[in-house]
């Protein structure tokens, strides 16, 4: 096939060899045939080999039984232009629920792509939000992967969902008070330019059956984690580093108490703060540090509520109990920063944390 003057060379004999495996799911990919393909293909020429290709490869996958990374590669390159709702039109919710069970990483990854695309619009993730069974095996896939390339590619999946489905008006581009640099940083998480429906939200934080998922898996109570005591502290570690970021998109939302308890301190913020880690784990009490300095960092240059930041005081004060590694941390924060943030963020800090003494020194980092 030829589109200007870029003749994309294999192309027959790979769609030859689609067809054998539609017939013969048992056959073996051609691995150096669809690299061949896919190397080829430019924005140019992939929308016109999108009909050709990708309902054949939708259709070898859903009876392939075999590692389908050839598969997956080239389908992800082929659904760069193509939006959420039309690739629904292609996969079903329940072959994309099987890509996620899938052992192999390369099917995961694959079926985040196209919930991925559910972040292009509030009205795309509003629909992602009614299928719960989907956005459940995605949940269980991000947290109970092995792999990190899935954990990672998960992250950002939920991250950005949950961002352009924020209800919330997003922040305002300029922010003041020498808060530039964090202000940067931050509005690098945004991605809405509007409020979203806030449907996703309430699908993952609401609905019993879908948010439960979470501590069962963090906490290696999940079939899926249950034998191995470190997959659960990956869950854990997935867990606490996406947080910060749905903090400062919702701060209320992530602090709601959650649908499977009702007591004031069950929201998803407490459970990763404070109930979550086995801080005699050294690495998990480092990783919990660490959220902690990344939580406090990006939520200085968000909007501030009384209610947020006396929640956040109350958070910090039950974390910095008995914790001298977790309070050095934060109060040497301020030392390990750019300089030009470091008095907004000593102020900051005294101010979430009266009765620390924030310690005053000049940029080490």
């Amino acid at each position: 096939m030829e589109n200007g003057t870029t003749p994309v060379t294999g192309l027959p004999d790979l769609e030859a060899h689609l067809d054998a495996l539609l017939q013969d799911p048992a056959l073996a990919a051609d691995a150096k045939l669809f690299d061949h393909v896919e190397l080829q293909l430019t924005e140019a020429n992939i929308p016109p080999l999108i009909p050709a290709l990708l309902p054949k490869i939708t259709g070898v996958l859903k009876q392939y039984a075999q590692d389908p990374q050839a598969l997956a590669s080239l389908a992800i390159k082929l659904l760069g232009p193509v939006s959420f709702t039309q690739v629904m039109a292609l996969a079903s919710v329940e072959s994309l629920v099987q890509a996620l069970r899938s052992p192999a990483p390369s099917a995961n990854i694959l079926a985040m792509t196209v919930l991925h695309k559910a972040a292009a619009s509030p009205s795309d993730a509003a629909i992602l939000s009614s299928m719960a069974e989907l956005v459940a095996a995605f949940l269980t896939r991000w947290l109970a992967a092995p792999q990190v390339e899935v954990g990672e590619k998960g992250s950002r999946v939920l991250g950005d969902l949950l961002d352009v489905d924020c209800p919330l008006p997003p922040p305002p581009v300029a922010m003041t008070n020498g808060d530039a640099g964090s202000a940067s940083a931050h509005m690098q998480l945004v991605l809405r330019k509007a409020p979203g429906q806030g449907m996703l939200w309430r699908r993952i934080f609401q609905d019993r059956q879908v948010y439960a998922l979470i501590p069962s898996l963090c906490t290696g109570r999940h079939p899926e984690v249950s034998s191995s005591a470190h997959q659960a502290t990956l869950a854990q570690g997935r867990l606490l580093r996406v947080l910060p970021r749905l903090a400062a998109l919702d701060f209320a939302a992530v602090g709601r108490p959650s649908p499977v308890e009702a007591a004031a301190d069950s929201s998803l913020l407490h459970f990763g703060a404070l109930q979550m880690v086995d801080k005699s784990d050294m690495l998990m009490h480092l990783s919990l540090v660490d959220f902690y300095e990344t939580l406090v960092s990006v939520l200085r240059v968000t909007d501030r509520t009384p209610a947020k930041v006396e929640a956040l005081r109350a958070l910090l004060r039950d974390a910095l109990r008995e914790d001298e590694v977790l309070k050095e941390a934060l109060s040497s924060l301020p030392e390990r920063t750019v300089p030009e943030e470091a008095d907004a963020l000593r102020a900051w800090l005294s101010d979430i944390m009266p009765g620390v003494a924030i310690r005053v020194g000049g940029w080490t980092g």
